[in-house]
């Protein structure tokens, strides 16, 4: 048994740790002007920028982890840094035990990685020739092979176009495949950066239905970023938010709402178009006499609302439910942009 640590959790049960981890990117300037872009060639102006800030964080085995952030927050050096595509410029990150860059090989065959953005599949080969160009380069057992080529096969649905070539697929077949192919040598754990982007709807749910059997049959651990706030949700019980390189929220999904806000609709029917006013909920729009408003459910209740409204038209109908997850973000977004701009100014 591992030695516990400050959260009685079992040393031996974390898979990724992540301490004090910094990363800073150069990037030279150039100017429109002429004669500064000339000046530019001999001495170039170089502007920092500061991906990450003291990341400190850690994965327990089989969790499903949302790692979420907005534009250039830092999401996708992280997951470069954890898959050993990168390095950091100081700290230390240990996944599985290892080092992701001082001991690659025995690594990368504990790991899995999906870019959204990026295959690697071959374009102008048969899905099939991807598959077994990864079972001999990575020399994955033949009975081994077998048993996860099938497994894929089932789950992901890859039969229906395994022998087509791969620029012929839709992205959510391209994706599956993608899916398939990470998983053929057994990982432990499943880096997966913008897995559904550019999916259509049906696709998305079998991509994250998939997800959720192989944490739950296999005990993957699965570490994965969107900007798909709803879907984070429903795959993962813990979110981590970061801001401009920066961990500022690691919770679940129940005390984020609760930390920043209790957010929640209220739809509204009346006899009247014309809404009723209402100083402490925000009004969104109305459809005939039906209006929608946002208010927050930790400082007034359904109640008082109710009774506001009731001493200014008659209530024929009443609905209320949460916001939805996007929008809870999206305002945390845009809190954490004021508060920079307003210490931006204070400086």
């Amino acid at each position: 048994m591992g030695v516990l640590g400050h959260n009685a959790t079992p040393t031996s049960d974390i898979v990724i740790d992540v301490a004090g981890v910094f990363k800073t990117f150069r990037q030279r300037q150039r100017s429109e002007k002429l004669i500064e872009a000339v000046k530019g060639l001999f001495r170039p102006t170089i502007r920092e920028v500061y991906a990450l800030k003291d990341l400190n964080l850690q994965v327990e085995r089989g969790e499903i982890v949302a790692y979420a952030g907005a534009n250039g927050a830092g999401k996708s050096t992280t997951v470069k840094i954890l898959s050993g595509m990168i390095a950091p410029d100081t700290g230390t990150v240990r996944v599985l035990g290892m080092n992701p860059l001082h001991e690659r090989v025995r690594y990368v065959g504990r790991i899995g990685v999906v870019f959204g953005q990026r295959s690697e599949l071959w374009g102008d080969h048969p899905v099939a020739a991807s598959f077994e160009w990864k079972r001999v380069l990575w020399d994955i057992p033949h009975e081994r092979y077998e048993r996860m080529l099938g497994f894929v096969k089932e789950l992901l649905a890859l039969d229906e176009f395994f022998n087509s070539l791969v620029r012929e697929l839709s992205l959510g077949q391209r994706m599956r495949a993608d899916l398939g192919l990470a998983l053929l040598h057994e990982p432990d754990i499943l880096f997966l950066d913008e897995p559904t982007l550019g999916l259509d709807v049906l696709a998305k749910r079998n991509v994250l239905r998939f997800i959720q059997d192989l944490n739950r049959e296999r005990k993957v651990t699965v570490m994965l970023t969107s900007h798909d706030m709803s879907e984070l949700e429903q795959l993962a019980g813990r979110i981590v938010l970061i801001n401009k390189g920066e961990l500022a929220f690691d919770g679940d999904f129940g005390r984020l709402r609760r930390e920043f806000g209790e957010q929640r609709v209220l739809l509204i029917e009346t006899p009247d178009e014309k809404p009723p006013t209402l100083e402490v909920a925000q009004w969104v729009k109305s459809e005939g006499n039906r209006h929608e408003f946002l208010f927050d459910g930790g400082q007034v209740s359904i109640a008082e609302l109710l009774e506001r409204v009731s001493t200014q038209t008659q209530i024929l109908d009443v609905e209320t439910h949460r916001a939805p997850i996007d929008d809870v973000i999206a305002d945390i977004y845009e809190k954490w942009q004021a508060k920079k701009g307003q210490e931006t100014v204070t400086e």
